[in-house]
């Protein structure tokens, strides 16, 4: 018997893992080496054969209890006092109905319980990148695409047989693209399924393969794709395309194209969620006295009254005035962040009004700086009369 690694190692969970946690695993890794999802890599397709064997052990409780104190022998069908039992694969149908349906197939183990085909023959999926500015994010834009993708041979029409010929039934799997091997133990009969390999899983072998695709059914063509950008869209997020992707073999169904955006930052706004942010500047003598002053939304400009006395940091806040939903759902608001602008350089004049004007305000022009040193003076008068005591 080859050495076999661990099947707690194998899904990546602990000995004391619950079923729940055991089917999550299970499923995880079933979803990452799939071999529809890693066309070619014999690799993965060990890597999901192995998973299959440790689910199939881990998920009944009593092949996990053999397994758990047997380690392997407990479950090998040629080892004595092993065997899996009669219980073939029905643990499987419950996770198999997700794990093959993200693939495209049907339901149950591969949807092979009614002679359907092992594999399914939907087309891969594929992700792009594209670049918005900020404006284009906020309320939407068309945009033209090229991309290059797998589509049905035009030679062939997709079957991947040459014109004229026909493909036929694999005599070995009936067109079901699995073999069952039966094999009787002292615990009772084990059915195994395997990927037929005289069709490779397709269930019909071709004869003469299409000279254009050679028989693969798909050729690659370059298209241009228009894709409407909705309101609202921000970095990072992405759009599916429903059946943008490649074609899968033998007139399979397309996969999905994936569109994720890149953001380009704006000079002016901020962005968070839906809600926009601005820095505005405004000067000492308009925070003073107050003002009235123009500020830029992304619908265009809009006027602002900033009260007397308004001090630095002061946010303000403009309803409905931010980004749309990308959902429908409304939209965010902006919010004005003033910042008070101190003169770096002061002429002559400037400095002596300024002196003047600090003259006849005195301290009582500013509350908070009046309370701060008061609370400094009685901290140090508290600092001292500790020392003389």
């Amino acid at each position: 018997m080859s050495e076999k690694r661990d099947y707690y190692e194998v899904l990546g969970v602990e000995k004391t893992a619950s079923a729940d946690e055991i089917k999550k695993a299970y499923r995880k890794k079933a979803m990452e080496f799939h071999p529809d999802k890693n066309p070619g890599d014999k690799a993965a397709e060990e890597k999901f054969k192995e998973a299959n064997e440790a689910y199939e052990i881990l998920s009944d409780a009593d092949k996990k209890s053999r397994y758990d104190q047997y380690g392997h022998a407990g479950v090998d069908p040629s080892a004595a006092g092993g065997g899996y039992g009669g219980g073939g694969f029905g643990g499987f149908e419950d996770i198999f109905g997700d794990i093959f349906s993200a693939f495209g197939g049907g339901g149950g183990f591969g949807g092979s319980s009614r002679g359907g085909r092992t594999r399914s023959n939907r087309g891969s999926d594929m992700k792009i990148s594209i670049n918005l500015t900020f404006r284009e994010a906020v309320f939407g834009v068309e945009k033209k695409i090229k991309i290059k993708r797998n589509e049905a041979c035009t030679t062939c029409g997709g079957s991947g047989a040459e014109k004229g010929s026909t493909s036929k039934t694999c005599d070995q799997c009936g067109g079901s693209g699995q073999v069952y091997v039966r094999q009787q133990t002292p615990f009772g009969t084990v059915q195994q399924v395997h990927t037929c390999d005289k069709c490779h899983g397709e269930g019909k072998i071709i004869d003469k393969p299409c000279p254009a695709c050679h028989g693969k059914g798909v050729e690659t063509k370059e298209r241009t794709i228009n894709i409407k950008i909705p309101a609202g869209i921000d970095d990072g997020q992405m759009l599916p395309l429903r059946g943008e992707g490649n074609a899968g073999p033998n007139n399979g169904s397309k996969g999905d194209l994936y569109v994720y955006m890149n953001v380009k930052e704006d000079q002016l706004f901020k962005r968070n969620g839906d809600d926009v942010y601005y820095e505005l500047p405004i000067t000492y003598a308009q925070a003073a006295m107050g003002d009235t002053v123009v500020v830029p939304t992304i619908d265009g400009k809009i006027k602002l009254k900033v009260p007397e006395g308004t001090q630095n940091d002061k946010v303000f806040r403009l309803k409905g005035k931010g980004i749309p939903n990308v959902n429908g759902r409304g939209r965010g608001d902006q919010f004005i962040n003033i910042k008070v602008e101190v003169p770096r350089k002061l002429n002559r004049e400037q400095r002596h009004a300024l002196e003047a004007f600090a003259k006849i305000t005195g301290a009582d022009a500013h509350p908070e700086g009046k309370r701060f040193w008061s609370r400094v003076d009685a901290e140090a008068k508290e600092s001292s009369a500790k020392k003389d005591a």
